[in-house]
């Protein structure tokens, strides 16, 4: 028999026990509510956004007018270059040819210009073509042909405008308007200002047109640097040479003035290489120097300064049949202009056929006399080119860098 006590404790465990089952039985069904309730895979619905208006045309904006710092818009392209003047040559009257006519042109023929002065150097101008006597390399040369006729010049004026001509610079412009002003219908000039070997630039082209060469010349200034004549004479005399050359039935007279201290400071060309090149080419040299400016002292193993720029003007001159002028003021600048125009204009020009024809690329030297009068009454002297390349078989002439045109900036580059 259970006694009462015990009773008690067993009546006290069933409640407990009962009580423990109620929260674990009602936790598992709380919990299994939960997982049998199925998950919604159903994705939010977005929000539509409200309808856009009716698209309407997007006015194209103006282009705004261009400063001076903006750029053409990249549709039009690359800004264009810089404008260069470029004048228009004096057309030349077609040649009276009957259209059946077969032309023959010689290649072969030299031509010469020559003067003719007495001792005091005026020129004479009633010389006759028997009267004339090329050689060359000592041999007698047939005369093609003749004529004293005033034909169209083409010439340069480079004028150095370093530092050392400073104080004639005024004077220089002057002499170099009256020999433009001296120019005929037909003539063309163009003009050069060099310093050093970067700084050869030609300020105007060839044109006939007085009033663009006026201003051409006025817009000349001194500036520093190491001058470099040499340089310019090649490239200038070049240029000249050059210019219409391949037009039918060229008989321009060609020339070149340079105005300088006569002092070559820093050319790229040697003096050999300057006269090589000028005996390819037709070109007369007139030279204007001041050098009175130059040191007279010479070293011990250098000749001065200023017998060194005598020499070198001389030997441009008289290389080319041309003249050299040595002012001892600017004062005289006004007579060698209108002797230099004196000299361009009274000519005589003599074509021949050389005999040598070998294309061998030697020296060919040339020589033209006169004769006298009978009366002796005066000395007739004849000045032209002292000689020619000849051309190597297949040989081209070397071609310098060209002079700068006006609005460029890269300078003449050396070969």
């Amino acid at each position: 028999m259970f006694s009462e006590q015990n009773v008690r404790r067993t009546g006290i465990l069933l409640i407990c026990g009962l009580i423990v089952s109620t929260l674990i039985f009602g936790s598992n069904v709380v919990a299994g509510n939960g997982q049998d309730r199925p998950r919604s895979t159903q994705t939010p619905t977005p929000t539509p956004a409200p309808a856009a208006p009716a698209a309407t045309p997007t006015p194209t904006p103006q282009t705004p007018r261009p400063s001076g710092t903006d750029r053409i818009a990249p549709t039009l392209g690359e800004p264009p270059p810089p404008p260069r003047l470029k004048p228009t040559p004096t057309p030349t009257p077609p040649p009276e040819i009957d259209p059946g006519d077969r032309i023959t042109i010689d290649a072969d023929l030299v031509q010469l210009h020559v003067r003719v002065i007495d001792r005091n150097n005026r020129p004479i101008n009633n010389v006759t073509q028997n009267e004339f006597h090329v050689f060359e390399d000592g041999v007698p040369q047939k005369i093609e042909s003749f004529t004293r006729e005033d034909v169209p010049i083409s010439y340069g004026l480079a004028v150095d405008t370093s530092g050392s001509l400073r104080s004639q610079l005024q004077s220089v412009i002057d002499a170099g308007k009256s020999i433009i002003n001296s120019n005929k219908p037909g003539d063309e000039t163009f003009l050069v200002r060099f310093i050093s070997s970067d700084k050869i630039e030609t300020v105007q082209d060839f044109t006939s047109n007085k009033e663009l060469l006026m201003d051409g010349l006025d817009s000349f200034y001194v500036e520093g640097g190491q001058t470099a004549i040499i340089d310019a004479v090649y490239l200038s005399a070049e240029h000249v040479s050059e210019y219409r050359k391949g037009d039918e039935g060229d008989r321009r007279r060609r020339a070149l003035i340079v105005i300088t201290d006569g002092e070559d400071r820093n050319s790229f060309y040697k003096q050999e290489q300057l006269f090589a090149r000028l005996r390819e080419e037709d070109v007369q040299i007139f030279v204007i120097g001041f050098v009175n400016e130059l040191d007279k002292e010479a070293g011990l193993i250098r000749k001065s300064p200023r017998e060194k720029a005598v020499n070198l003007i001389k030997k441009l001159a008289s290389e080319t049949g041309g003249r050299a002028f040595f002012p001892d003021s600017i004062a005289e600048l006004p007579q060698i202009a209108n002797e230099i125009i004196r000299d361009l204009r009274t000519q005589y020009v003599i074509a021949y056929n050389p005999t040598n024809k070998t294309p061998d690329g030697t020296f060919r030297a040339i020589k033209v006399t006169v004769d006298q009068p009978s009366d002796s009454s005066e000395k007739r002297i004849a000045l032209t080119r002292t000689g020619r390349l000849a051309r190597k078989e297949g040989q081209t002439a070397p071609r310098p860098p060209a002079v700068r045109m006006p609005g460029t900036s890269t300078p003449n580059k050396k070969p």
